[in-house]
């Protein structure tokens, strides 16, 4: 694999970096807002429900961020090594990044660290920049596990409760429409963090982008529908409707043979929440034939929705459900299919790779295949930390979610990766 740096650290990475920690702020306070109004309300289990849900979603990130930094500990010079004026997140104060986990506050610090950085970088042009970009792919990734063990379940939770009471308050279209943004916005934000790993640096444009954001946006939305349609008239099987498939989507992780974290224990926990992230939304997490297994997941999740669509058509109150029934039952299903379509559409007129030709290592021919040019190994440029801090775990899943022949377990092995059309 040949050896590339890091793009320059730009005021874009930047307004995403505070862009992304004001959403999370929003949603967080909105998650309060609404706990609150059900606790005031008296509604002690759908309090009960949703304060489970931030809790277990932080509990999540925090044990992911905590993995993280515990294996970056192990990185030649990354504890003590100085960026830019600053130091590496927590350096070697184990016990004091220990403490910030427990009280679910390194999600929060690891935030503030890259605003921080990336502030010093761009502003005041000091060095760090690679340290800030290595930060940034980190939050990306915590973000988009953030968003589906939170925001789906709880925007899943927020219209089953509207249907049931057959009520609509104002927090609940605040809470609503906080979930749906942080949702899209983390997506494209987490797609356009992997685009820095691919060979041809083709960026994603402002349209690629926003077609990017409403394929995702036409999938989601249906199947977030579709379970709280579902549960609205069977809500004491939707749970082991989650659990079911859960398994079975873990089990598929697992017999992919993903590699993403360095111990066994975190790759068991990167499983269990790739289950719960392919519970609403595709996440291509091995190498291999990702076209192949996105229609797999497609066809299933289809037919999946159909059933539940089935389900509470057949047990649904007529009288109650009769101004929105039909019309429910015949959009849903178009929405997902046009989804499909804009999936379909982006990859073969909008995808950036479409518009940019590839950025080719000197010496190489130019009609050389895109399966043969290799993938970027990002390293750090500035000061100590020269090739010895780079992001293995973020460059191994781009390769990964952008191959079609497959892409490398070992960053630092010979293997080539391609851009998938799915």
């Amino acid at each position: 694999m040949e050896r590339a740096t890091f793009s320059k650290y730009s005021w874009i990475d930047f307004a995403f970096s505070v862009i992304g920690v004001c959403t999370f702020l929003v949603d967080w306070g909105s998650d309060v807002w609404v706990a609150t109004e059900f606790y005031c309300r008296g509604d002690i289990f759908w309090f009960g429900v949703l304060v489970g849900l931030m809790v277990l979603s932080s509990v999540v990130v925090q044990m992911f961020s905590w993995f993280w930094f515990q294996y970056d500990r192990k990185l030649p010079g990354f504890g003590g090594v100085q960026t830019g004026g600053g130091t590496v997140l927590f350096g070697d104060r184990v016990k004091l990044s220990c403490l910030f986990h427990v009280l679910q506050l390194g999600f929060l610090c690891r935030h503030i660290s890259a605003i921080r950085q990336g502030f010093r970088v761009w502003w005041r042009k000091a060095e760090g920049s690679e340290y800030a970009v290595y930060l940034t792919h980190d939050l990306s990734m915590l973000r988009l596990i953030e968003t589906f063990c939170e925001s789906a379940p709880q925007l899943t939770l927020m219209i089953y409760v509207m249907l049931q009471t057959n009520k609509t308050r104002t927090v609940q279209f605040v809470s609503i429409a906080a979930s749906t943004t942080s949702i899209a916005w983390m997506v494209v934000d987490y797609h356009r963090s992997l685009r820095s790993f691919l060979p041809d640096k083709a960026n994603q444009g402002w349209c690629s982008s926003l077609i990017y954001f409403l394929w995702n946006l036409l999938l989601i939305a249906p199947r977030v529908a579709a379970l709280a349609l579902f549960a609205s008239v069977l809500s004491g099987y939707i749970g082991a409707h989650f659990l079911m498939q859960w398994f079975v989507f873990v089990c598929w992780a697992w017999q992919q043979e993903t590699h993403f974290m360095d111990s066994p224990a975190g790759e068991w926990l990167y499983r269990s929440t790739v289950g719960l992230i392919w519970y609403f939304s595709w996440f291509s997490v091995a190498e291999g034939r990702t076209r192949g297994r996105s229609i797999i997941y497609h066809t299933f999740i289809t037919a999946d929705g159909g059933i539940l669509l089935a389900t509470w058509w057949c047990y649904r109150d007529p009288v109650q459900t009769e101004s929105f029934a039909l019309v429910l039952l015949i959009a849903l299903p178009f929405i997902y299919l046009l989804g499909l379509l804009l999936k379909t559409l982006y990859y073969c007129c909008f995808h950036p790779r479409l518009w940019r030709p590839l950025v080719r290592e000197p010496g190489l021919p130019d009609d050389l295949p895109d399966a043969e040019v290799p993938l970027k190994e990002f390293s750090i440029q500035d000061g100590a930390l020269s090739s010895k801090l780079h992001n293995k775990r973020m460059a191994c899943h781009a390769a990964h979610f952008y191959s079609e022949k497959g892409a490398v377990k070992n960053p630092d092995g010979p293997e080539r990766a391609e851009p998938s059309p799915l």
